[in-house]
């Protein structure tokens, strides 16, 4: 098919294709006439095309999400629209801020904080790739929109840094792989945002998310303790990710920086102590919550 009926087929513009071919985004074939031939499947290409420009995303990002055959990409760049989203909520209360009276000089910090979370939101998604690093990004988001006033949470902010520079990546051996990226395909940020609220409130109000999920913890403390769930993709999953965390310095270098960057973190992980050392009081058998939620 030549180019003007390819144009005709998918709505885009014959300068259009043109860019994308320049980009290397699809690959027609040239006949001896100089006139190129394009296949079916770059018109499919380039319907896909047409649908992620829509949705503000760039030829470079585009690349990527045609490459990759797992759908990672396309999840990556759902958090980071996530992300995006959040930091555009936070600029928009600095406004309301700015419209009642606050001074600038006063919100300038704010500001400067919003930028600082976004390297590190962004630093942990690249540091950590999958689905633990869209669990992770969304979850410590809400405690990076502080402002970094203090030498000490200058050094946390670079602490935090070069541990993500330097970390190496979490990997898993293929059919771990495999299983955790079918497991998790249909997972979005909503689903996500949901776990992390749910582990919210019962570190928050521990006393009153065991009074009203005595039963659940104990069908979950049975499930831990089965030979058929010792013997499962996530148990092997979850072995290997301790491990990582104990070796990698994510509870011996980010966690204790974290803390020190963040008030509202270092308040919640004393609430996570609190609500720890509860639930091992009535259920001596049952894994701790994790350091990372």
């Amino acid at each position: 098919m030549l180019i003007n009926e390819v144009s005709k087929e998918t709505g885009l513009t014959k300068k259009a294709i043109e860019y994308y071919s320049g980009q290397g985004l699809l690959e027609p074939t040239v006949l001896e006439n100089g006139y190129r031939e394009f296949s079916e499947k770059d018109i499919e290409q380039l319907r896909k095309i047409s649908v992620l420009r829509k949705l503000g995303i760039s030829t470079n990002e585009i690349k990527a999400v045609l490459k990759d055959e797992t759908g990672y990409s396309l999840r990556k760049l759902s958090v980071q629209k996530e992300l995006s989203l959040q930091r555009e909520q936070a600029k928009k209360t600095i406004l309301n801020k700015l419209s009642s009276g606050i001074s600038y000089s006063e919100i300038n910090s704010e500001l400067k904080a919003i930028e600082d979370s976004a390297t590190i939101t962004e630093k942990l998604l690249e540091a950590f790739p999958g689905y633990y690093g869209r669990f992770i990004c969304l979850h410590f988001a809400r405690f990076l929109n502080e402002p970094i006033t203090t030498d000490k949470q200058k050094s946390a902010y670079e602490k935090i840094i070069s541990f993500l520079d330097n970390v190496p990546l979490f990997t898993l051996p293929e059919d771990l792989q495999d299983y955790l990226m079918e497991s998790t395909k249909h997972m979005g940020t909503e689903q996500i945002a949901e776990m992390i609220e749910t582990t919210k409130k019962s570190v928050e109000n521990p006393d009153d998310f065991l009074e009203h999920n005595k039963e659940m913890l104990e069908q979950y403390l049975a499930i831990k303790q089965s030979d058929e769930y010792k013997s499962s993709p996530v148990y092997q999953i979850q072995s290997l990710l301790k491990e990582f965390n104990r070796t990698s310095g994510y509870y011996d270098i980010f966690i204790p920086a974290l803390k020190e960057l963040s008030y509202s973190y270092a308040e919640y992980y004393k609430q996570l102590e609190i609500a720890n050392e509860k639930l091992s009081a009535l259920y001596p058998d049952i894994a701790q919550l994790e350091k990372q939620s």
